[in-house]
This record gives structure tokens, sequence and C-alpha cells, in this order.
């Protein structure tokens, strides 16, 4: 049986997927001259726009190299354009959020040890949230902060400068969570020595901060064998989202596309973690 591409949409993945894309893909605050449901009736499922655009995100071609004869003939520029549509209606979220949901429901967010941090990206053409890499010659780039549970399932992310420490974006971090536990859950963060001082802003947020260097972990896990290192599990997750060949470097230039695009590598995890659940 050949094995399947990683960019493409699986029967059990679409069925999650489908509820969740728009039937109506007017905007509220414009006004239309033809009346709805006149016209001419699409030409392409939203089942092949959807497989186009994670093909995209997973090679990492620029969407004008789209290859027509893959997707029956669909043009570059409509599937940008249903990509800034559904980009504009949170569609990305809401199928990253389901598929949380559906985790939840089969297996159960790990909630008790949760891990964060940030990677850099170089992004080269973005016009917002860059800045000079500190760790890249001061090239042009952006980071991605994560925050995950035991498990590595992402449930925050942000994009923000390269320049931005990892410490001042926490609080936002921790606030974009796109689902929450119960409110009597014990969660207990883990960060690195790059978050000293922020030990008040995470118990504000009803966690139990773990802030040390890797060095620390380290030399633990050499004297005590039953130490289990949490806060690697982050690190793991980034190099997940960094099989989407599309998100590094970044050529998106603006955050809605590229942060539609993160989102969108986010629920695939999510929902690739339930299809392994599913066998």
């Amino acid at each position: 049986m050949p094995r399947k591409k990683t960019w493409e949409i699986s029967d059990a993945f679409w069925e999650l997927v489908e509820p969740l894309i728009p039937t109506n893909p007017r905007v509220s605050n414009k006004t239309y001259q033809r009346q709805r449901g006149g016209g001419r009736k699409a030409k392409y499922s939203n089942r092949l726009y959807f497989s186009a655009m994670v093909y995209v995100l997973r090679t990492g071609i620029i969407w004008n190299a789209l290859p027509r004869e893959k997707f029956g003939g669909l043009s570059s520029s409509a599937l940008h354009d249903k990509f800034q549509q559904w980009s504009l209606a949170g569609v990305f979220t809401k199928i990253w959020q389901r598929g949380l949901a559906e985790y939840d429901e089969l297996q159960g967010i790990s909630w008790t040890w949760e891990a964060a941090d940030s990677s850099s990206i170089e992004a080269p053409l973005a016009r917002e949230s860059t800045g000079p890499n500190p760790t890249d010659r001061g090239k042009k780039g952006s980071k991605r902060h994560l925050l995950v549970d035991e498990n590595g399932v992402p449930i925050s992310l942000l994009v923000s400068a390269a320049n931005r420490h990892d410490s001042v974006v926490l609080e936002s971090l921790l606030q974009a969570e796109v689902v929450s536990p119960m409110p009597a859950t014990q969660r207990n963060l883990c960060l690195d020595a790059g978050y000293v001082g922020k030990e008040e802003v995470v118990q504000c947020h009803g966690f139990i901060p773990h802030i040390r260097p890797r060095g620390e972990e380290k030399q633990e896990r050499a004297t005590n064998p039953n130490f289990k290192a949490r806060r690697w599990i982050v690190e793991l997750t980034h190099s997940w989202f960094n099989r989407f060949r599309k998100l590094i470097p970044r050529y998106e230039k603006t955050d809605r596309s590229y942060q539609a695009l993160t989102c969108l590598a986010a629920a695939m995890i999510t929902l690739n973690k339930i299809m392994s659940i599913y066998g």
C-alpha cells in the first residue's frame, strides 16, 4: 500500500474540518449587488482548497508556484484569495480548537505539566513583527512562541519580533490560549532561565512556576534517577512546526497571514495526534 503524502487529507481528517468551513463567504459590513445564491456555482470544492493550502504549508512553495495539475486546474490566485477569506473568518483557529476539543475527549489534555518557549525564524520579506535577531548576526527575523501540554500538543501560540525578549511576551502568550481547563485544575509551567523574574506573572495566570536553566535539569537527572525533565517537550513541538516548510523562513508579509499558517500547522499537529489515537 503506497504511503500517504504529508499533504494528503484523509476522509477521517476532513470529517473534522468540513463543518468549520464557512458556507457564506460574504462580509457582514459590505453591500452586494447580486442576490444571495446567485451567480455561477463554485467550480472547486472546499476540500480541494484545503488540500492545496496544506500542500503549500507542507512543501514551502510560494503561492504562485502551486502546481495546477495536482489540484484540477485550481489557480494560485484563487487559492490565495480563499486562504485570505478563511483567515479573516478565523477558520484555522477554529480547526485547531476543534482538534483540541476532540483530543481532550479522547485522551485528555495534559494540563498538569506544561512548558513554554520561543524559536527564532528568519523573516526576510515580513513587514510586521520583525526585528534584528540577536542570535543570527542581527538579520531580520521573527519569533514563534508556544505553550504546550505535557505531550507537546500546542495550546497557545504568538508571533513577535526576533528582538523581543521571551519574558516580555510571556503574559500575552498565556492570555492567548485557545482552550482553557476547568478552574480548579493544578497547572505547573516549566520555563528556562530566560523567564527569571516572571514568577509572579506565571502565578497570576494560575500556574505553579518552574523556572530553571537547561544545565540544571541535566545535573539533577544525573543525581536523581527519579527526576523527569519536562521543559524539553516544547522544543520537540517547535521541531514539529519546522516540518511545515512554509513557516521557515517566514516569507508572509503580514502577521495575519503568517499567524493563520501557524494556526493551521497547530491544527494539523493536534489532528494528527487524534488520528494516531484512532489508529
